[in-house]
C-alpha cells in the first residue's frame, strides 16, 4: 500500500511526474491513459497534466510527438470503449456497488449527472473533466447508448483530448519562461483540470441552500 501511495504522490508532484514520464517512457504513459479512461482504478489519475507534461518532455527530445499522439489517442479510445462495455454488461447493478479503494460510487453518480446534463456530448466533454472521463463511458453503456453514436464521440474526443494537451505542452515547452517554471505550469494545469469539479460543488451547495430556504 505504501508503494501505491508513493506512486500517487509522484503523479501530483511536477518534478517526480516528469521523472516518471522520462523513466517510464511510452509504456507508462500508455498504461496510465488506458487505466484512467477504461478502468475504475484510474479515476484518481491526472490525465490533463500528464498529457501536458508528456508534451513538455517531448519538446526536450525524449519522445517523438507524432508517435506519442498516435499511441495515446489509441489508448484513450480503447479505454473508453472498455468503459462502455463494462457499463453495457453490468447495467444498473453498478449503482449499488459498494465503495472500495478502487471504486467510488459518488464519482459514478457525478458522471451520470454530467451525462444527463450534456447528453452524447458528455463523452467528448468528459475528456477534460477528472472523474467524469473515467465514468462517463460506463454511464453511456448503462444507458444503452447506441455504440455507433458512442464511438463517434469517443474517437473524436480521444484524439482531440490527447493531441490538444500534448501539443500545448510541446509548443509551450519551447517558451523559455515555461521551460524554467515547469513546476508552476504543471500545478496550474492540475488546478484548471480540477476547477470544473470545484465550480460544480459550489453550485450544488447553492442549490441546497436555495431548497432549504
Amino acid at each position: 500500500m505504501e508503494s501505491v501511495i508513493e506512486f500517487l504522490r509522484s503523479l501530483y508532484n511536477p518534478e517526480k511526474l516528469i521523472e516518471l514520464i522520462r523513466s517510464g517512457g511510452y509504456v507508462v504513459l500508455a498504461a496510465i491513459v488506458f487505466a484512467e479512461t477504461g478502468l475504475f482504478i484510474g479515476f484518481f489519475l491526472p490525465g490533463d497534466s500528464l498529457l501536458f507534461t508528456a508534451g513538455l518532455v517531448a519538446a526536450q527530445g525524449f519522445f517523438d510527438l507524432g508517435y506519442l499522439m498516435l499511441l495515446l489517442s489509441v489508448m484513450a479510445i480503447v479505454g473508453d470503449a472498455l468503459g462502455y462495455s463494462i457499463g453495457h454488461k453490468a447495467g444498473e447493478a453498478l449503482y449499488s456497488k459498494r465503495d472500495s479503494f478502487w471504486f467510488r460510487r459518488k464519482h459514478l453518480l457525478y458522471a451520470k449527472e454530467f451525462y444527463e446534463k450534456h447528453g452524447g456530448k458528455a463523452i467528448f466533454l468528459a475528456r477534460f473533466v477528472p472523474f467524469a472521463r473515467t465514468f462517463a463511458p460506463v454511464v453511456a453503456g448503462v444507458a444503452q447508448m447506441s455504440y455507433t453514436r458512442f464511438a463517434s464521440y469517443n474517437v473524436f474526443g480521444g484524439i482531440f483530448w490527447v493531441c490538444s494537451m500534448t501539443a500545448a505542452g510541446f509548443y509551450l515547452g519551447s517558451v523559455p519562461w515555461v521551460h524554467k517554471n515547469l513546476e508552476k505550469v504543471v500545478l496550474l494545469i492540475v488546478f484548471l483540470s480540477l476547477l470544473p469539479i470545484g465550480i460544480e460543488y459550489l453550485r450544488s451547495l447553492r442549490r441546497v441552500k436555495t431548497l432549504n430556504h
